[in-house]
């Protein structure tokens, strides 16, 4: 009697595990331009899918290894499209630092207080001014970067028009 209900116990579960597969579709990674057309706006900076890498080299008219395209770019959504960005050395994809005082431009200038720029080491990458130093007091030279609606570096920043 035991075994019996054992079995039959089983075989109920199997039948649900069946209809649960059957009922419940496996689920799909969203694209690029799904999630941006579901969030609309949304400053999460997130990583490309590995199908996008030849659209990336031909957006940046680059030639990168695939490989080297997921690690360097990353996506965002801005009113329901995309928006790509391959970082470099002097490329941040962050958001952009839009401030008129500098910490780092200020110590710079402390120590090098005739220098006429002020290095990006000192400053941050992500800074939209060029500094230099006056008097051993950090000041801005020009801006350097025009800032999006939602503090991005503008010029980094690229729609992606096609949808993979």
């Amino acid at each position: 009697m035991q075994s019996q209900r054992a079995t039959h116990l089983l075989l109920l579960r199997t039948a649900i595990a069946m209809l649960a597969s059957w009922w419940i579709a496996p689920a799909r990674a969203e694209t690029p331009t799904q999630i941006c057309a579901r969030v609309g706006t949304d400053d999460t900076l997130r990583p490309i899918p590995t199908s996008l890498a030849p659209a990336i080299n031909t957006l940046f008219h680059a030639s990168m290894p695939a490989q080297m395209a997921l690690d360097l770019t990353v996506f965002r959504c801005a009113d329901g499209h995309v928006l790509v960005c391959t970082a470099g050395a002097n490329l941040p994809c962050g958001k952009a630092n839009a401030s008129r005082t500098s910490a780092g431009a200020a110590k710079w200038c402390r120590d090098n207080p005739s220098s006429a720029f002020v290095p990006a080491v000192a400053t941050g990458h992500d800074t939209i001014y060029e500094w230099r130093c006056r008097n051993g007091r950090p000041e801005i030279v020009h801006k350097t970067s025009i800032v999006d609606s939602r503090g991005f570096a503008a010029t980094y920043w690229k729609p992606l028009r096609q949808s993979p």
